[in-house]
């Protein structure tokens, strides 16, 4: 089973979300004006629909790089090393990355009691587990959460980066986890809140794609490629009299 972490597992789904918005905000008010395009650009306020729509589940410069495209933006690519305040694409992204760690080393995570459940039944059965994500956040985030010892392999951003693996909806990451979890994907199952990453299940021909509705929409996940929603992944624990 090829689990995606935010959202999934955890709920920093809605840290990434807030880092995002924060990110994306400042920058449409305080940076965007004095560009070269401003005057035929979109520079309102980044919304959440613009995150479902251009960032969610997709590795983090892919998303910088969707969603100025989606208001008419033009940057320079820069590069990986780029700081937080240089206004490139890669810049941005590690701006929003530096606000998101900020807010895990503060907070902590705890993760979803559901997901917990599952993962608790999962391990009973000696399924193998795999986390598949688009950030390079995922290790720390399970570290935080105190599930690292649950998964088998984590497919993150640096890993995708490593080797070369284009990012969600591309279903290679994905398609990674399984091989290295020594599995067929026909027997895999894909566990996925976002669109792009329900669409990578699809894509991949996985034997099962569950989408996990925490906003997107049941309607929306089961269009991607959903074989099955739900909102919770308490839904799938199996109680123990019907085992």
């Amino acid at each position: 089973m090829l689990f995606d972490l935010d959202g999934v597992v955890t709920p920093t789904a809605e840290v990434h979300m807030r880092a995002w918005s924060e990110m994306f905000n400042a920058f449409l008010t305080n940076d965007a004006p004095a560009l070269p395009d401003a005057a035929s650009a979109d520079l309102s306020a980044y919304t959440e629909a613009d995150y479902f729509a251009h960032v969610d589940g997709k590795p983090r410069y892919d998303g910088v790089r969707d969603f100025l495209t989606s208001r008419g933006i033009t940057l320079p690519e820069g590069t990986s090393e780029d700081p937080g305040t240089e206004l490139t694409v890669r810049g941005l992204g590690n701006r929003k990355n530096d606000a998101l760690n900020a807010v895990l080393q503060r907070d902590g995570v705890t993760a979803f009691p559901g997901s917990v459940a599952l993962l608790d039944q999962l391990r009973d059965l000696d399924v193998p587990l795999a986390v598949v994500s688009s950030s390079a956040n995922a290790p720390a985030v399970l570290a935080a959460a105190g599930l690292t010892d649950r998964f088998r392999t984590v497919v993150d951003g640096s890993v995708a980066a490593e080797l070369g693996l284009p990012g969600k909806p591309a279903p290679d990451t994905f398609v990674h986890a399984a091989e290295v979890l020594g599995a067929p994907v026909d027997a895999c199952v894909v566990l996925e809140d976002a669109v792009s990453g329900v669409r990578a299940g699809a894509a991949g021909g996985f034997g099962l794609v569950i989408g996990v509705d925490r906003g997107a929409g049941s309607e929306t996940l089961t269009a991607a490629g959903a074989d099955l929603v739900v909102p919770d992944l308490a839904d799938l624990v199996t109680r123990e009299d019907a085992r």
